[in-house]
C-alpha cells in the first residue's frame, strides 16, 4: 500500500496535510504504522471544541472558538471513518472528546453510527476480508481475523450524563472517564469558573447506575489542588471509582504553562503516601499511560500518567480526529490531514484509508519532534490547546 502526499490548504493558519517523510518507504500493512515502529489501534475522536465548564489549564475563560456546525463532522461521516478505521486499519478502541462531548446534541447518533460501523467492521474481518480483499497484517488469533467487540468510551465533565447516559448506552457507549480533579465544592468553583460540582457527582453516579463501570476518573495534577489529592482518591475508592492523576502538559489555551509549575508524579506520591499505602503495580498492558499503585493492598488502585517527567511516547499507540475531522498523528505535532475533505469530495474508502495511513507514517518520535536526544519534559511548541485538538 503506497503511502500519499496530500496538499490541502490551511485552515485558520493550521497545516492540513502530512508529509510522507523521505528516504524510508512505508512497509506493506493495513495497519497505522510509523517509522518508529508503533502501530495505532486507540482513535480519539474530539466532536466539538464547546465545553460547559471553563477550566482555567484548558480554556480561558470565555471560552474557545466554536468550529462552525457545517465544519463539524457529522454522525453519518464519523461512522464512515470510524468503520475505515475498524475494518482496514487495525482500530479496536474508540473514545469521543471534546470540549465536551455532552454539548453535541447529537451525540446519542454519534454513538449509535460509530457502534453500528465498528460491529460491522468486525463482523467483514471475521469473514475473513478486509475492503482491499486482504487480512495481510491484521491483528490475528489462532489464524483468523480477531471478532472482539471494539470498545467505545467517552471522556466528559459528566454535566447532563445523568439525562442521557441510560440513551448512550442504548446507542452502545460502552464506558465513560469523567475529568474531575477536586471534590472540594470551592476549589472546584475555583479551577472550572462553575459552581457545578454536585451535578458532575450526580452524572457519575448515574453513570455507575446504568453499568458503565468502571468509571474512571481523571484528575490534572495542579498546584492548587495537590492539598486535596488524598480525599479526591479517598472519595474514589468509596465509590468505585478508577483514579488517574494526570501531570499537566503544555497545552493550555492561555499559553502560561512552565515547567517549573508542574506538580510532579513524586509530589503527588509524598502526599497520597501520608494517608494510603501505596505498592507498585505497573502498567495494565504495554501502550497504557498510566503506572498503577494498589491502594492500601487492593483491590483499588490509582494511576499517575507521568506525560511530563516520565514520557512513554515510544508505546503511543494513539491516533487522533479533530472536530472538523483532520488527522493529528501527535498532540504535540502541528501536521494535519483532512480527512472529511476527502470524505466531501467523493473519495473512496481507500483513498480515505490511504491517506490516513500516510499521516500516521510521518508520525514525530515524541512530543512533536524526530531529535533523537529529546529531554522527557522538552515540548514542540503547538499552535492548538487541548481543548481544540481533543483528548
Amino acid at each position: 500500500m503506497a503511502a500519499v502526499t496530500l496538499g490541502i490548504p490551511s485552515v485558520r493558519g493550521v497545516p492540513r496535510r502530512a508529509a510522507a517523510p523521505g528516504g524510508r518507504p512505508r512497509p506493506e500493512t493495513p495497519l497505522l504504522v510509523d517509522r518508529y515502529g508503533r502501530v495505532a489501534r486507540d482513535l480519539r475522536v474530539s466532536i466539538t471544541t464547546a465545553c460547559s465548564l471553563r477550566c482555567t489549564y484548558c480554556m480561558p475563560a470565555e471560552g474557545l472558538p466554536l468550529v462552525p456546525r457545517d465544519e463539524l463532522m457529522t454522525p453519518d461521516e464519523i461512522g464512515r471513518l470510524v468503520g475505515i478505521g475498524v475494518r482496514d486499519l487495525g482500530i479496536r478502541d474508540i473514545r469521543f472528546t471534546g470540549g465536551e462531548p455532552l454539548m453535541r446534541r447529537d451525540l446519542e447518533q454519534i454513538i449509535g453510527a460509530a457502534r453500528a460501523a465498528a460491529d460491522e467492521g468486525m463482523a467483514s474481518l471475521r469473514g475473513g476480508t478486509t475492503s482491499g480483499g486482504s487480512t495481510a497484517g491484521m491483528p490475528t488469533s489462532g489464524g483468523q481475523a480477531t471478532a472482539e467487540r471494539v470498545r467505545i468510551a467517552m471522556t466528559s465533565n459528566a454535566l447532563g450524563l445523568d439525562k442521557r447516559v441510560d440513551a448512550l448506552v442504548a446507542a452502545g457507549l460502552d464506558r465513560v472517564n469523567v475529568s474531575l480533579d477536586t471534590v472540594d465544592r470551592e476549589a472546584f468553583a475555583t479551577l472550572t469558573r462553575r459552581d457545578r460540582l454536585d451535578d458532575v457527582l450526580k452524572g457519575i453516579r448515574a453513570a455507575l447506575a446504568a453499568g458503565l463501570a468502571p468509571v474512571k476518573i481523571n484528575a490534572v495534577l495542579l498546584p492548587e489542588t495537590l492539598e486535596g489529592a488524598a480525599d479526591l482518591l479517598a472519595w474514589a475508592v468509596e465509590h468505585g471509582c478508577n483514579l488517574r492523576f494526570i501531570e499537566e502538559m503544555p497545552l493550555d489555551a492561555d499559553g502560561q504553562w512552565t515547567r517549573d509549575d508542574v506538580v510532579t508524579a513524586a509530589d503527588l506520591l509524598g502526599v497520597l503516601e501520608s494517608r494510603f499505602t501505596l505498592t507498585p503495580a505497573g502498567r495494565e498492558d504495554p501502550s497504557a499511560p498510566a503506572e498503577e499503585w494498589l491502594v492500601d493492598e487492593g483491590p483499588a488502585t490509582v494511576g499517575i500518567i507521568a506525560s511530563v517527567t516520565r514520557s512513554f511516547c515510544g508505546a503511543c499507540d494513539r491516533t487522533r480526529l479533530t472536530a472538523e475531522g483532520t488527522v493529528r498523528s501527535c498532540l504535540f505535532g502541528n501536521e494535519e490531514t483532512d480527512l472529511k475533505a476527502l470524505l466531501r469530495s467523493g473519495a473512496t474508502d481507500d483513498e480515505v484509508g490511504d491517506a490516513w495511513r500516510a499521516a500516521m507514517w510521518a508520525k514525530p518520535r515524541a512530543h512533536g519532534s524526530d531529535a533523537v536526544e529529546l529531554a522527557p519534559d522538552a515540548f514542540a511548541a503547538t499552535e492548538r490547546s487541548m481543548g481544540a485538538i481533543g483528548g
